[in-house]
Parts: structure tokens; C-alpha cells; sequence
């Protein structure tokens, strides 16, 4: 099943503002764990879908970049 789906939005339907939950919590989100080795992930797992600048982003709370 090596189909793509994509989502067109109109222009009106595309988000405005956006609202980050975490300063919200009451303690730090867990880390995102890998599904393969169930560790957390880091850099090198995420450069295959995002670039350094915004992976390292993503991690900073539990991965030093």
C-alpha cells in the first residue's frame, strides 16, 4: 500500500493560529520514543523527515542538538 493521500485545504480552511499544550501541562510531556528500539528518539531519527534546525527544535527538552 505505497499510495499518497493529500489533503488540498482552501485557503480559508488553513489554520491561523496555532496553541502549544505543553506550557499548559503540569509536568513535561513524556519523550517521543522510537518504534523500533523504544528509546527515545533523536537527530538522526528525524533528519529522514525534518530538517536539523526544526528536528533539534522538536527535542530540546530531552536531547541536547
Amino acid at each position: 500500500m505505497n499510495e499518497t493521500i493529500k489533503y488540498f485545504l482552501d485557503e480559508s480552511r488553513i489554520p491561523k493560529a496555532w496553541y502549544n499544550i505543553q506550557a499548559d501541562l503540569p509536568k513535561p510531556a513524556p519523550a517521543v520514543l522510537h518504534p523500533g528500539t523504544h528509546k527515545p528518539v533523536g537527530p538522526d531519527d528525524l533528519a529522514p523527515l525534518f530538517r536539523w534546525n526544526s528536528s533539534c527544535r522538536r527535542l530540546r527538552r530531552s536531547v541536547r542538538c
